[in-house]
Formats: structure tokens, C-alpha cells, sequence
């Protein structure tokens, strides 16, 4: 089993893997389009975190992690995945394509919020989701440090690639953080 990680499972892994492989998926775009009242925020005061939203280009891409899971620890990390993406998530089986350029790609899961779920937060302004972002805190922490650290952690991993969405949301909430 290979499950793909593009929120904070790039940056905050919780559960056993055999290896890991950088890459991407095509088709979507990563949003801060789902609410989190479990996490980053709470049910009076959601916070925001990613889903992936299908693009009408088929060939956008998602940078991200592919995890391998181990055949004896897939219920395990299964249940432990099902329960973290609790609020709003579901499972889709999606093409994923290494970074390396020779492994051949291959099948994953994801976890991706749709639009018909009860968390759903939908499109807004950058500067309205950097409003957000900065205001909420939950049981995992500040919701900017999410946004912080999916940041750095796609830096990383893909240096020469743009994530608009993500970097000019940063690039918001940064300048609210500093007033």
C-alpha cells in the first residue's frame, strides 16, 4: 500500500512507513479550502488546512511525499489515517509520478476533502483565508505554523516549483503575524 501525503503528512508523519519517494500527482490543486475543528482549530472557530481541488488541466501537478506502508502494517496505519482524516476526508486512488524520473509511476491513496463534506470551507480570498489562518489555534497547534511548515516542507522538497496558492498565502499571514 503507498499513500500520499501533500498537508502535513509531508511535514508531520505519524505512523510506520517502509520508505518514502518524492513526486506528484496531476489534475488537482492544493487549496486551504477545508475547515479544521479538530486540529487546527475548533468547532466554534475552524481553522484552515489543504485538500486537493480537480483542476481543468489534467496535467497541474501536486508536489508531495509517497509513503510505503508495510502489508503488516497497513490496517494499522489504515485505521490511524482513517481516524486523523476524520473530519471530511475520503479515500481516491490517483497516479503518482517519482521525482526521479525512472522508477515507473504507480498507484496510491489519498485522502482529499470534497466539496460535499460538512467541513468544507470552499474558495475565499487569500487575504480572508490569511485572516483565518492567523486567528486559529486547535489541539495540534497555530494553524500558521501548519501553514509555516507545509511551506518550508515543500521549499524543500521542490525547490524549483511554485506553489502560488500556498506561497502568497504564507506571504499574508506572515504580514499579519509581524503587526
Amino acid at each position: 500500500m503507498w499513500v500520499f501525503g501533500y498537508g502535513s503528512l509531508v511535514w508531520k508523519v505519524d505512523f510506520k512507513y517502509e520508505y518514502k519517494v518524492v513526486g506528484y500527482i496531476k489534475g488537482y490543486h492544493r487549496r486551504f479550502y477545508q475547515h479544521s475543528i479538530d486540529h487546527r482549530g475548533v468547532p466554534e472557530k475552524p481553522g484552515r488546512v489543504v485538500t486537493l481541488i480537480p483542476s481543468d488541466d489534467p496535467n497541474s501537478i501536486v508536489w508531495g511525499i509517497a509513503y510505503k506502508i508495510r502489508d503488516e502494517d497497513i490496517e494499522e496505519v489504515t485505521h490511524h489515517l482513517d481516524f486523523r482524516e476524520k473530519n471530511g476526508y475520503s479515500k481516491e486512488t490517483v497516479t503518482f509520478y517519482p521525482k526521479d524520473g525512472v522508477t515507473e509511476p504507480f498507484k496510491l491513496t489519498l485522502y482529499v476533502a470534497t466539496s460535499n463534506n460538512e467541513s468544507y470551507a470552499g474558495p475565499a480570498s487569500i487575504e480572508d483565508i490569511a485572516e483565518q489562518i492567523i486567528s486559529c489555534h486547535g489541539p495540534s497547534g497555530a494553524n500558521k505554523d501548519y501553514l509555516y511548515n507545509l511551506a518550508e516542507a515543500m521549499r524543500q522538497l521542490a525547490p524549483d516549483v511554485n506553489d502560488d496558492h500556498l506561497f502568497s498565502l504564507e506571504t499574508a499571514v506572515r504580514r499579519l503575524d509581524k503587526s
